[in-house]
């Protein structure tokens, strides 16, 4: 059995140390074997320009990776979790994924949402898959807005994930309907952590931007069934136990197999919208 957490709480806009610090105090000495938080966890969502996204991003070896790379270690657990990144003159809402012993791999969101356009380069890192270095258990990344392409966690399942990690700063509900049927579509457990709070932005011409995300932070089974769910405010960590075996085999009757009844010579997934 593997042991997941997802850790639901509230950012700080451009208050990174003291995010860090409401991290390291919420994980405290938990034991679980993989950890999920929010997108964007150590620096708040609310970015208006690439300028902002390139002054608070930082590198793959920057300080965000190095605190969490540490904390994984001395937790002895696997954890993904939202940050920005910048790798020279680019921006990118990625999400890194912390091994116990130091390894760390960043996956880049690859479907932007709404005026992250304006910020952050589509990401290029394409989709991956990461063995649990301590558990037989396969680990597959995207990052919200990622949800609404089914193609996106098809292609995790395929490269063998048995869980889905899903770091989120999600405002609509519409994902509620979607997510589980990510999960029962292909067969893996899914684990979304989302922030909750409101961040507001002024903007020029003494106009307002203000986001409220809608907490709500779940683990689905394999079915699309919810082992575990937040509320829509409160901070806090979920935990549940799962058994990564049972995602490995997609039938589900004599006759069915989710993977091997597939069609791909049929499908035009690569068509040209006309």
């Amino acid at each position: 059995m593997v042991e997941v957490s997802i850790v639901q709480f509230t950012p700080g806009w451009n208050a990174k140390q003291q995010n860090l610090q409401r991290i390291k105090a919420l994980l405290g000495y938990i034991k679980t074997d993989i950890i999920v938080l929010p997108e964007f966890c150590t620096t708040g969502y609310s970015f208006l320009t690439k300028e902002e996204a390139l002054n608070e991003g930082e590198p793959s070896s920057g300080e965000t990776v190095e605190f969490f790379s540490t904390l994984a270690t001395e937790l002895q657990a696997m954890i993904i979790a939202g940050f920005a990144e910048k790798d020279g003159g680019m921006a990118y809402n990625s999400a890194l994924i912390a091994l116990p012993g130091g390894q760390v791999k960043v996956y880049r969101k690859t479907h932007l949402f709404y005026k992250e356009k304006l910020c952050f380069e589509a990401g290029n890192s394409g989709f991956f898959v990461v063995d649990h270095p301590l558990k037989d258990c396969r680990v597959g990344v995207m990052v919200c807005n990622d949800w609404r392409y089914p193609e996106a966690a098809r292609s995790l399942a395929l490269m063998g994930a048995d869980i889905i990690a899903c770091p989120s700063n999600l405002v609509s509900t519409l994902w509620g309907v979607a997510m589980p049927a990510r999960a029962l579509e292909n067969k893996v457990y899914l684990a979304i952590a989302n922030r909750c709070g409101t961040e507001k932005r002024f903007l020029e011409y003494g106009t307002e931007q203000s986001l409220t995300f809608n907490g709500g932070s779940v683990i689905y089974d394999f079915n699309g069934s919810p082992l575990t769910q937040a509320g829509k405010e409160e901070d806090g960590i979920l935990t549940v136990s799962i058994d990564p075996l049972l995602t490995r085999d997609k039938s589900f009757n004599p006759y069915n197999d989710l993977f091997k009844d597939r069609r791909p010579d049929l499908y035009k997934l690569n068509q040209e919208l006309k």
